[in-house]
């Protein structure tokens, strides 16, 4: 079969089924089984993907500028004009956590109080209208959402947004604020669409309006004029701020933003060590199916054997069974996480978006290739060593 290439391997597909389906119940609960586990492996792959894309989506030559020992600890707005003048700086901008919940406790999401020019200019993947941008940094009680939280919630531009903040109360005392919804920011890219499920509201009105922490800020964003400056404007940064009351630790964006994914836990190891089980498990399932189909057919492989079928052939016949076993069951495993995605993806409302790649669908056929080898090599060298007259005499 290998010898006579893509003809040769449609002739003997007859026989590849005839040998998967001898005993029909054992072969689905073994699919079954392989449908899965490749489902799992599609749905947690893009679970990781999700998070380190968000990551990658973020531009090399932005730094984020906090509190040294935490994002929480506010720094001076007058640290702005200071960190302009660092060698390598092209621009900054500023925003502070709003910390809020809209209608209920269900309905969470960030919102940011941003400098509205600034903090546009130095966010250019998102997408807003000129004439809405305009309003945003006109209107003291501005803020612009994502795409997909306007939709979920169903906002319109004009009307009022009510928001009750969890750390900012109003100088009456009050943590229900309101502000007039005049953009929506939007993006292309499906993964910074996701990045733009924020309300950002306007700093000034903000600032004015909060009863405590008036004239600070959460953290700055720097835009570098060179990526490759990254660490040594870091340093010059902070630098500038060490032994003062409000000292900084400045790192890329990209490494703050998979920092925090990793207070969660490491998405990344947690999803190898659950795929590696998972597999394993896999692999000593088939294993023992094919070793099992093959002991059980020894004398018909004899049979074969004295038709002419070489060892090679044989060999080719044992392993294609168990790699049609595989690449089925990945199939099918793929193609129901990817409905199943698509599905949550209708459904869940503001959440990040989940997708099976087209990298994923490769590294799944490569992993049912390595499977259905690794599995199915040892009862194909048996059937490959059986001698004639041992199959026909009926020894194993």
């Amino acid at each position: 079969m290998v010898e006579e290439g893509a003809a040769g391997f449609m002739k003997y597909l007859p026989l590849v089924g005839a040998g998967l389906f001898r005993k029909t119940t054992r072969m689905v609960l073994t699919l079954l089984t392989v449908v899965i586990a490749f489902t799992l492996f599609g749905l947690l792959q893009a679970v990781e993907m999700t998070f380190t894309s968000s990551a990658d989506a973020l531009d090399a030559k932005r730094l984020l500028t906090t509190g040294r020992y935490s994002i929480i600890e506010p720094l001076p707005i007058a640290y702005l004009s200071r960190i302009e003048q660092v060698p390598g700086v092209a621009a900054v901008a500023y925003g502070d956590w709003f910390g809020a919940r809209y209608q209920n406790q269900s309905n969470a999401f960030p919102v940011f109080a941003v400098d509205p020019s600034r903090y546009l200019d130095m966010y250019p993947e998102f997408t807003i209208a000129p004439e809405q941008r305009a309003a945003f940094i006109k209107t003291r009680t501005g803020a612009v959402a994502g795409r997909r939280l306007v939709d979920h919630f169903g906002w319109t531009l004009g009307q009022k947004l009510p928001i009750s903040s969890e750390i900012h109360p109003r100088t009456d005392g009050s943590m229900h604020w309101e502000f007039d919804l005049v953009g929506i920011l939007d993006a292309d890219d499906p993964v910074v669409r996701s990045n733009a499920d924020v309300v950002w509201i306007n700093v000034a009105g903000f600032d004015e309006a909060r009863q405590t922490a008036k004239g600070t800020v959460a953290w700055y964003v720097v835009r570098l004029s060179d990526p490759r400056q990254a660490g040594s404007v870091s340093a010059a940064i902070d630098a500038k701020f060490m032994n003062s009351a409000d000292e900084t630790t400045t790192q890329p964006e990209k490494e703050f933003a998979i920092a925090f994914a990793r207070q969660i836990g490491d998405i990344g190891a947690l999803v190898t060590r659950i795929l590696i089980a998972v597999f394993v498990t896999i692999l000593l399932v088939t294993g023992n199916t094919m070793a099992q189909s093959v002991r059980e057919r020894v004398p018909e492989l004899a049979i074969m054997k004295t038709m002419g079928f070489s060892d090679g052939r044989i060999t080719a016949l044992v392993l294609g069974e168990a790699a049609a076993l595989l690449f089925l069951g990945a199939v099918v495993g793929m193609g129901l996480a990817t409905t199943l995605l698509a599905v949550t993806r209708a459904v869940s409302g503001p959440l990040p978006p989940l997708f099976v790649g087209s990298t994923t669908w490769a590294l799944a056929a490569a992993i049912a290739l390595a499977v259905a080898l690794t599995a199915a090599l040892p009862a194909a060298l048996c059937a490959r060593r059986l001698k004639i007259v041992d199959g026909l005499g009926g020894h194993r």
